[in-house]
């Protein structure tokens, strides 16, 4: 068994760099990997975590890339599932019987779907059971019946997800079109770009409820605002380029910006969104 102390490849290296690095690193046997595990595990071997962690590197690649619609970064997906498959590494248990892969998943996924959330609006998406269930099982109840892209939800496929998910109807469209991402007006309908997607619009809405809908996105920005207000310089500058521009800024890049490392500003980031995220908990009834 080769036991080189070589470098883990890194993502800031480029996408196609890393997954060409990480996909010539040899699998690991049964035996290996139980040496390895046990080498960590009873002697603090850093080395042996290393080769777990590498050999098992494709493996949080393939978990990352089932979250890469819901535009984030591709490299903070991965970086995010890397952070997981440490952690299984760290609380595997080789005498169990299972194979580190089987047990790395569930840390892999749990990592990325807490990363994901955090990511995501901080006063749109709630946080409520019911509503994570509908966030991350929403597009994958649409590709099972069929409907991709921008298709739109018809009653009946709304009350089906409704009843399978035991949530509101209305909160199904709701996320359906957070979900959807927004769409120019001027797409065009037809392949001959006769009608865009402004010719069909029609206000179904009565002056009461537009009123309602602008007070509450009024509502949303004075949150965000006053929330921004109780950060720190950095925190904000962080928040800023991370959470509120349409393109965020990998880690790596806004480390290199501010000249720390990439968790210095993971670390920055979680703390900010914290202090945010219990502002906005405790004014919202107020508000």
């Amino acid at each position: 068994m080769n036991t080189t102390n070589a470098l883990i490849p890194v993502v800031s290296n480029g996408i196609h760099a890393y997954l060409a690095a990480i996909r010539k690193i040899p699998v690991l046997s049964a035996e290996d990997e139980y040496m390895l595990a046990t080498r960590f595990r009873d002697h603090g071997d850093l080395n042996a975590a290393k080769r777990l962690v590498s050999a098992h590197l494709r493996l949080a690649a393939k978990v990352a890339f089932g979250y890469r619609y819901y535009g984030l970064p591709l490299e903070d997906l991965i970086s995010e599932a890397n952070i997981g498959l440490m952690q299984a590494v760290k609380k595997f248990e080789p005498e169990k019987g299972n194979r580190l892969s089987t047990y790395a998943v569930w840390w892999i996924k749990a990592a990325v779907n807490e990363f994901v959330l955090r990511s995501w609006s901080l006063v749109r998406i709630g946080t409520v059971a019911a509503q994570k269930r509908l966030f991350y099982n929403l597009r994958k109840i649409k590709a099972k019946l069929g409907l991709y892209g921008e298709t739109e939800l018809d009653s009946s496929k709304v009350r089906e997800i409704s009843e399978n998910l035991n949530v509101p109807e209305s909160e199904v469209i709701a996320m359906d079109g957070r979900l959807s991402g927004d769409v120019s007006l001027n797409t065009p309908v037809y392949t001959d770009g006769y009608a865009e997607k402004q010719d069909f619009l029609s206000d179904e809405k009565s002056i009461e409820d537009d009123v309602a809908d602008r007070q509450e996105s009024a509502m949303r920005l004075r949150l965000l605002n006053r929330a921004m207000e109780k950060l720190n310089d950095r925190e904000r500058q962080v928040v800023q380029a991370r959470r509120l521009v349409e393109n965020p800024e990998t880690l790596d890049i806004l480390g290199e910006k501010l000249g720390i490392s990439r968790e210095r500003v993971r670390q920055i980031e979680n703390r900010a969104v914290e202090k945010m995220t219990q502002f906005i908990r405790e004014n919202a009834v107020k508000e």
